[in-house]
């Protein structure tokens, strides 16, 4: 469990903006494939160029903004192709930072991952307003990154939290049209048992399971979005 610093590192700008960005991004209000005009995102946030190119530059490195040679930036396209990487890359990375977590995870991480787990079910299944359905993305953010918190290599937990963020965005763009043909919350609650009571092989089957489906289903739904 990490520790806050004694002198948190205050916020910057371009951070402040990196979230700010990426969740017009996440929200479909910057759609996939658009070409990003600085002169309106400065005056619509308020902000010189410096700190804006350098957020969309961390973006960039998200996979959330392509660079169009050197002239400007876009939201990076959505496609099958590029979904079935993510897909692919979910499953082989978030099943060793399964493994590890489960290996190293303690008693609080066993709490913490039940008390995300407990906030995820108390959000609004069905219909949702969009406050409702950004409570929900927040804590199933949230769950799916308390489960792996326990692995100890940053650098995994960090890939896992950029793949999925760009696992979300499909999946947004499929639940503007779709409702959810499963019992999700089921599922949440057999990972997160199968990785408390340390039942590796079975925390790694669900998770695989689970980004699969989800992935064919967005596959599936794709072209008409």
């Amino acid at each position: 469990m990490s520790t806050l610093s004694a002198n948190p590192v205050p916020t910057t700008l371009s951070t402040t903006l990196v979230a700010r960005l990426r969740d017009s991004i996440m929200r479909g209000e910057l759609l996939p494939g658009s070409k990003l005009n600085l002169d309106r995102l400065r005056t619509a946030f308020g902000v010189s160029l410096s700190p804006l190119r350098e957020a969309l530059c961390r973006l960039e490195n998200d996979g959330l903004v392509a660079l169009i040679d050197q002239r400007g930036y876009r939201v990076t396209p959505v496609s099958a192709g590029n979904l079935t990487e993510i897909i692919r890359l979910r499953i082989e990375l978030e099943s060793l930072a399964v493994k590890e977590a489960i290996q190293h995870g303690d008693i609080a991480w066993e709490g913490r991952v039940l008390a995300t787990l407990h906030q995820l079910s108390r959000c609004k299944r069905g219909s949702r307003s969009a406050d409702e359905q950004e409570a929900w993305e927040t804590a199933h953010r949230a769950f799916h990154g308390e489960l792996i918190s326990a692995c100890q290599m940053p650098l995994l937990r960090q890939f896992c939290a950029t793949l999925h963020d760009q696992s979300d965005r499909y999946r947004r763009i499929f639940l503007k049209k779709h409702q959810p043909d499963r019992d999700v919350p089921a599922e949440h609650t057999a990972m997160a048992h199968a990785m408390i009571e340390r039942r590796t092989r079975d925390a790694v089957r669900i998770l695989r399971e689970h980004i699969e489906r989800t992935g064919r289903n967005i596959q599936a739904a794709l072209p008409a979005s």
